[in-house]
């Protein structure tokens, strides 16, 4: 059996504290991207981990922006605005017929496009590829959405058959753009909202979509990550034949329960709250502990300067684990 595997990664707010700058900033402004990059290297250096790529800030709305939905931007992350009005909305729903058009989006592959330019290396992308259906049609509704397949189921269907077909015509007009020649793979996409229907319900109104939206991906090696999933969704994993699944900051969730009910492997994280209301002994056994449950990967990154140290012992407990075999 091979060593326990981790993940590690320095968030967006890392990069814009240790920048001395608004994380917005490093969502519109070239120079602050470049500083971020330049600055989060010592960092590196010191925890003996490569420095990430030069890239633009994680951005989870680029599928609704490029149906022309509204993003707010301030000091913490983007908020979008729901699209649709009322349910009524969904009747008019309509593709654009260039997904790259919308101001936002233009504006976004601007910046990288400028990004590339200056730093060859850096991530050919504007964002996450997309995110799954339920997510996608909460965004554009708003929470009036979770009451649709009660209130409405006809509408409810139409919109998230919107939601996959739309989701993945953006996905290949992005994947294009930055390569003509590739075709359009990806094993997973995030949907934390899916799990907010009990299970009879997300049977008829979550599960087929997922489906779809995986054929969609040619998704060979099914991932998902979804945060609010209960014991009762775990056997739709296997009908949906995910390989694996990131419960991420799931509450209903724990290790012993997925070491008893997962069909598939799952991957454990610490958070951002434990790391920062934990000691770095503490930090080490709950690694410790959560290894014991023999999650495909433990993930974790660095948010805050103050926790390096903390961050560091993480990664001495990490790297010890991978290194034995079973």
């Amino acid at each position: 059996m091979e060593g326990q595997q981790f993940e590690f990664w320095f968030s967006d707010r890392l990069l814009a504290e240790a920048t001395g700058v608004p994380l917005r900033a490093l969502h519109f402004e070239l120079e602050m991207i470049l500083r971020a990059h330049e600055a989060v290297q010592p960092i590196a250096e010191r925890l003996g981990v490569h420095p990430p790529p030069a890239k633009l800030p994680g951005f989870a709305y680029a599928h609704i922006a490029a149906l022309d939905a509204k993003i707010e931007f301030t000091d913490a992350e983007p908020t979008p605005a729901p699209l649709l009005r009322s349910p009524e909305d969904i009747d008019r729903l309509r593709e654009p017929g260039d997904y790259l058009e919308a101001g936002f989006i233009q504006q976004r592959l601007a910046l990288a496009e400028r990004l590339i330019a200056r730093c060859p290396a850096a991530a050919r992308t504007i964002g996450h590829l997309l995110e799954g259906p339920v997510t996608t049609a909460a965004l554009l509704l708003g929470e009036r959405f979770f009451l649709l397949p009660y209130e409405d189921p006809e509408r409810a269907h139409r919109l998230l058959e919107f939601c996959v077909r739309s989701g993945l015509n953006y996905a290949r007009a992005i994947t294009r753009h930055f390569d003509p020649s590739a075709d359009l793979v990806a094993d997973g996409f995030p949907d934390d909202f899916g799990g907010i229907f009990a299970p009879p319900v997300f049977a008829e109104f979550v599960v087929p979509y997922w489906d779809r939206l995986y054929q969609g991906l040619q998704s060979s090696r099914r991932f998902l990550h979804s945060e609010l999933l209960r014991v009762g969704h775990l056997p739709f994993l296997r009908e949906l034949r995910v390989e694996c699944y990131d419960p991420s900051a799931d509450q209903y969730l724990t290790p012993e329960l997925l070491r008893q009910h997962c069909p598939c492997r799952f991957q454990c994280r610490i958070q951002d709250w434990h790391v920062a209301h934990s000691t770095a002994e503490e930090l080490q056994a709950m690694y410790r502990h959560l290894a014991g449950f023999r999650p495909k990967v433990i993930s974790f990154c660095l948010s805050r300067l103050e926790d390096e140290a903390k961050i560091r012992a993480l990664l001495d407990v990490a790297r010890e684990l991978r290194s034995l075999e079973g």
